[in-house]
Parts: C-alpha cells; sequence; structure tokens
C-alpha cells in the first residue's frame, strides 16, 4: 500500500480525480445489469476533461448555438433554427420544438451540450441517452415528413468534443405509431375530463 500525503484540501481533492475512492464507489458499483453507472464516465471525464465547476445547465444553453454551427460546417447541412413549434396538424396537442431542421423537414437536429461525463457516456456506448429517446421519437410523431433525427454532442471540455448520433424513422417506425396512438388516447381522456371539470 502507498500512503501518500497531501499540502492542503484543494491539493487532497485533486489527488482524487480520476480515481475510484470509497466515495466514488456507490457511483461506480453496477448491481444489477451490466451497463456502467455514470460514476464510471466521471472517472474518465476526471482524467481527460478540463474542469469545469460552473452550471452545466447555463452552459448548455450557451453552447447550443455554437453546436449547431459546428453541425452545419461539418455535414453542408443548412439549418432553419428559428424558436419554433411543430404541431400535428390533425393534434396541435402533440408538439415538438427543434433547435434545428433543414428546409425539406427531413432532418431534425437537437444540440446537447450535457455534463462531460453523459458526453463521454454518449460518445462510449454510441447510443442516444435513455432519457433522451422519447423526445427523438417524438419528433417523428409530430412531423411526418421527417426521416432523420440527428443528435448533436458537443462539450469543448473533453477531446472529442463533437459527434452526431442518428436516428431513423424506418428504424423506430413502430415505436413512433405505438406512441402516437397512446399520445391521441391521452389527449381524448384530457377531454373528457376537462370538459367534466368546466361543466361542474
Amino acid at each position: 500500500m502507498i500512503i501518500t500525503k497531501f499540502k492542503d484540501e484543494q491539493d487532497w481533492l485533486d489527488g482524487r480525480n480520476g480515481k475510484i475512492t470509497g466515495t466514488k464507489l456507490k457511483e461506480i458499483l453496477v448491481k444489477r445489469g451490466s451497463k456502467p453507472k455514470i460514476g464510471f464516465y466521471r472517472i474518465i471525464k476526471e482524467r481527460v476533461a478540463i474542469p469545469f465547476e460552473g452550471d452545466y445547465m447555463a452552459r448548455g444553453k450557451e453552447l447550443e448555438s455554437e453546436a449547431l454551427e459546428r453541425y452545419q460546417k461539418e455535414t453542408g447541412n443548412k439549418l432553419i433554427t428559428d424558436l419554433v413549434m411543430w404541431t400535428r396538424e390533425d393534434e396541435p396537442s402533440i408538439a415538438f420544438s427543434p433547435d434545428g431542421y433543414t428546409k425539406d423537414e427531413k432532418i431534425v437536429v437537437d444540440a446537447k451540450c450535457l455534463s462531460s461525463e453523459r458526453h463521454i457516456e454518449a460518445l462510449v456506448t454510441g447510443e442516444i441517452p435513455t432519457d433522451l429517446h422519447d423526445q427523438v421519437v417524438q419528433a417523428f410523431c409530430v412531423n411526418d415528413k421527417l426521416q432523420e433525427f440527428h443528435m448533436v454532442f458537443y462539450d469543448p471540455l473533453i477531446p472529442k468534443d463533437y459527434f452526431v448520433l442518428k436516428a431513423t424513422r424506418a428504424e423506430l417506425r413502430d415505436e413512433i405509431v405505438k406512441d402516437l396512438e397512446y399520445q391521441r388516447e391521452m389527449l381524448k381522456r384530457v377531454e373528457e375530463i376537462v370538459k367534466n371539470i368546466t361543466l361542474l
């Protein structure tokens, strides 16, 4: 065993970076399933990312326009990036707000400037994070012309700061049909309840 002495608390905190400590073990140890937990990606972040102590949500909002510009430069796809909301013509309560989309509406782009560990997780797995999946399906539910969803990941604190993960209508077809029908049924129930409440 090696014992390391530190000059102060900050030096000690810096020494913990990139290591599995007693405190961090619970964020890494997988007891059910086999997918790594977010703590695994946090360890990687501590080894490769530029340190950031601010608000990731605010930072993410600030970086979205940079991410969309980078996407346009890298792909050659010209995007409409106006602040808009799409709604279905046959059911205006089913909606989606794109960050950017092509003029023909066949490609929608969503910029994700997440915490560095979440950026690394998407990079390593090559998968759109589970908690963002419904958002992807919703875009297809709303716009029948849409063929591809491009999720742009951008984090200038990481050496591999930019990448794109894609989903297509063809691969999500069954889920789109199911989710659209579910939303229509829920909205019918909402209307019935609203009608009953307003008649009281």
